[in-house]
């Protein structure tokens, strides 16, 4: 597992085994690989939002060398079924082909677009950008709301869960 504090909120963003293992198989490698993505859900325990499902991607998403569009009508459907078994959508990821991955203006737009048009109760949605250095060096892990997105910082130890 890995976690990151979030802001000054005393929460604490934690990412399952399964999510991080998740992450490496959809890695962009090779020079002809595609982006890829998908949606990311988690429990809430305490303080901590633990990511343990990250979905994605799907036969119905649009992908090239450098761009992941994904189906919509898909990640609803993701959410209501998550959902209905405890899990709640927090955010998305996405594949880049470089080491060490920065939000594109694409990027940034979209998860504020995202943020303003979903229904809930959260302060920001979670983006993760996936290089293709090791994990966890290549992530990039972000909080956004409508207005920024903040890029949250690796705790050395692990969360106590």
């Amino acid at each position: 597992m890995i976690s990151y504090p979030v802001g000054n909120s005393g929460q604490t963003l934690v990412l399952t085994e399964a999510v991080l293992k998740h992450f490496e198989h959809h890695r962009q490698l090779a020079a002809e690989d595609r982006e890829a993505g998908g949606q990311l859900f988690a429990k809430f325990d305490g303080g901590n939002v633990i990511v343990e499902r990250a979905t994605g991607p799907r036969p119905s998403d649009r992908r090239s060398l450098l761009s992941f569009i994904p189906d919509r009508i898909a990640e609803r459907r993701e959410i209501r079924g998550l959902f209905k078994l405890g899990l709640h959508y927090v955010g998305d990821w996405h594949t880049h082909s470089e080491p060490q991955p920065q939000p594109s203006t694409v990027d940034a737009w979209s998860l504020r677009d995202i943020f303003r048009r979903s229904k809930h109760q959260l302060d920001g949605f979670v983006m993760i950008i996936v290089g293709n250095a090791s994990i966890p060096e290549s992530l990039y892990v972000g909080i956004g709301n409508k207005d920024c997105i903040q890029r949250l910082n690796r705790t050395a130890r692990v969360p106590e869960l």
